[in-house]
């Protein structure tokens, strides 16, 4: 009961102490305030890159894996993997046959070209060489017309399904089944179009047009390096079809017992491995920074709290003669530090957030707003307060009463 009366009688003094001094509140509140909005911008663009990149990993299918002559990131010797073997028709027959965990096999070849349709043109389009099993290995889907089928890749047909970024480019609103393009000077006759994927890491997914494999080795580049992107029913089941297809590849391509792997199976969540390795040490020195504004704000509460300790020493001194103890004393400073910090991280909660959406509008980068963050900003800053506040109160409970009064 008495902690109770204490803890309403000091917020009740606290309150009016920062009432009484509101300039030198008002002033405090901002320190603590910038300290919280630098804080709480930083998270919460992080947390927004964060969620925008795992979105964007979705998109290039989390049950896939591909076998290539590159790793997706290269971090050795550039020249070990471009002296490597060539990934060849050869091996995608080995794994076809011989993958037990594969539900969808595809080849991947790839290059950048103009395409026209009429006096239009669409420059840099990503053009993939692939077969009827690519929409499982790729995460699209068919918004139109059909697929590619084992007939258009046998006869090297001249077709090809397109992304949405050359239906709107090209085409205008027009339907664009049956229509002919050209694809690096080459005619190709239209008989479907893809979902909409967006960007991952920048590239856009959507600038793309699908052609029949053997149609794009004859027109289009036989020597270009080829890929093997293998679909698995289940994320568990990755690990295991890796293994396997290390077996199968290296026995498709004769590399001898003891010698290491002369190709490379990439996987979605290597790229999320090394986004966290990369974003890691910049979301370490982000936070420190804002931690640091924060602890100079903290400074600052305390400064101003021992400045209103000696300011109020008679006070004190009267309250402590009419039968005040010393704990409170202590709780009644130390409410007044918390109150600073909790309005100071309110405000800075609201700035740090509205900053962090402004950031995500006028560029790029992605930003977060979680629910708790709020809470934790208030939190986080009236916490602080409450440390930066324990010693002021402990130095205005321990002064003598009788030397109080002469003060």
């Amino acid at each position: 009961m008495n902690f109770r009366v204490d803890v309403f009688e000091g917020s009740r003094i606290a309150l009016y102490s920062l009432r009484a001094n509101r300039m030198r509140t008002v002033l405090t509140t901002i320190g603590i305030g910038i300290g919280v909005a630098t804080l709480l911008a930083i998270v919460g663009i992080i947390q927004g890159l964060n969620t925008s990149f795992q979105a964007q990993l979705a998109t290039i299918g989390a049950n896939s894996l591909y076998v290539s002559k590159w790793p997706w990131i290269v971090m050795g010797d550039w020249w070990e993997y471009r002296n490597r073997k060539d990934i060849t028709p050869a091996v995608l027959d080995a794994v076809r046959r011989q993958s037990s965990y594969a539900v969808a096999v595809a080849p991947a070849v790839s290059r950048m070209a103009d395409v026209n349709y009429g006096s239009r043109q669409l420059s840099s389009v990503d053009i993939h060489g692939s077969s009827a099993e690519y929409l499982q290995t790729s995460g699209f889907d068919l918004v139109s017309g059909r697929f590619l089928n084992e007939a258009d890749d046998s006869n090297e047909q001249a077709v090809t399904v397109i992304g949405q970024d050359l239906v709107d480019g090209l085409f205008l609103g027009l339907d664009p089944l049956g229509k002919t393009i050209t694809l690096d000077g080459h005619p190709f006759r239209v008989i479907g179009t893809l979902s909409r994927k967006g960007k991952f890491l920048g590239e856009d997914q959507d600038l793309t047009a699908v052609v029949p494999f053997r149609t794009f080795r004859a027109q289009l580049g036989r020597k270009r390096s080829m890929s093997i992107a293998v679909s698995v029913t289940r994320p568990e089941d990755v690990r295991m079809a890796e293994d396997e297809l290390v077996g199968i590849v290296r026995r498709a391509r004769g590399t001898p017992p003891g010698k290491p792997d002369d190709f490379t199976i990439n996987r979605p969540e290597q790229l999320a491995a090394t986004y966290q390795q990369l974003t890691g040490a910049l979301y370490g020195v982000a936070v420190g920074v804002g931690l640091i504004t924060l602890l100079v704000g903290g400074i600052g509460i305390m400064n101003i709290m021992l400045v209103s300790v000696r300011e109020r020493t008679r006070e004190i001194g009267i309250r402590r003669a009419l039968g005040a103890r010393k704990r409170t004393i202590v709780i009644q400073f130390l409410l007044e530090a918390s109150a600073v910090s909790a309005v100071g991280g309110l405000l800075g909660t609201v700035v740090g957030l509205g900053s962090a959406k402004l950031v995500s509008w006028v560029s790029p980068l992605a930003a977060s707003v979680q629910p708790l963050t709020i809470l934790f900003g208030v939190g986080f800053a009236a916490l602080v307060g409450l440390l930066f506040g324990i010693w002021p109160a402990a130095r205005a409970a321990s002064l003598d009463p009788v030397e109080a009064l002469r003060y």
